[in-house]
């Protein structure tokens, strides 16, 4: 799968999120969603109840990442850096973002950011997961990405991926993002540039899922910074 970057680039500025539709194959998605029973490949598990987050469950694997999910890291990151640069630059924010994922790495790693963030979350009937920011310590980078690994309408119903907007003095906007089995959703992790009649302002977003009516679903998250 090829990635249109200039198109992921406008949606991003004009939608506050990108759809990429078919980047992971049917066959990638049942091999990803089969990983969530091997716990050796995990370094923790979250049940959502506990904490407030809404329903349902996701782990945070170890490294080293197994080799797709690491693939997917590593070749986003760099076109998505160029973005994110573009977006410091209009928000007049000074930090900027290294071409190579390793090297941004190593500066989360230099602040105590050790643990690798991409994760499978897994749902069942009746889970949901609560709007929220993915942000983990001081080095955040301001793109992240989710894979839809499970059949919307045969493996489940509902579970729509949903991110809200909160605009100065305005009302919130929310995109409902219709994902099919193997499509991506990059979207901002807490903020984003947008151009208003006074000049460019930031907007806070979050993101989470709305309750799944029926089924099993499975998502791999894609995070691009470590935490603490």
């Amino acid at each position: 799968m090829t990635f249109d970057w200039l198109a992921i680039e406008e949606a991003l500025n004009t939608a506050g999120c990108a759809h990429v539709p078919g980047v992971l194959s049917g066959a990638e998605c049942a091999a990803l969603a089969g990983l969530y029973g091997q716990d050796g490949l995990f370094r923790s598990r979250v049940v959502m109840a506990r904490h407030g987050f809404g329903q349902g469950e996701y782990q945070y694997f170890r490294y080293p990442l197994p080799d797709r999910v690491a693939t997917l890291r590593e070749t986003m990151y760099g076109p998505l850096a160029a973005i994110a640069n573009r977006w410091q630059a209009a928000l007049d924010l000074p930090v900027r973002f290294p071409a190579r994922h390793a090297e941004f790495l190593a500066r989360c790693h230099d602040a105590g950011q050790l643990r690798p963030t991409p994760l499978l979350l897994q749902y069942q009937a009746g889970d949901y997961n609560c709007l929220h920011q993915d942000l983990y310590g001081e080095h955040v980078f301001p793109l992240q990405a989710a894979f839809l690994l499970s059949r919307p309408g045969a493996d489940f119903t509902g579970g729509e991926f949903v991110l809200t907007e909160q605009r100065p003095r305005m009302q919130s906007r929310v995109e409902v993002v219709p994902l099919g089995l193997g499509d991506c959703v990059i979207f901002p992790v807490h903020q984003r540039p947008v151009n208003g009649t006074r000049g460019v302002y930031r907007v806070n977003l979050r993101h989470g899922v709305s309750r799944v009516r029926s089924g099993l679903r499975h998502t791999l998250g894609v995070i691009f910074h470590d935490a603490q």
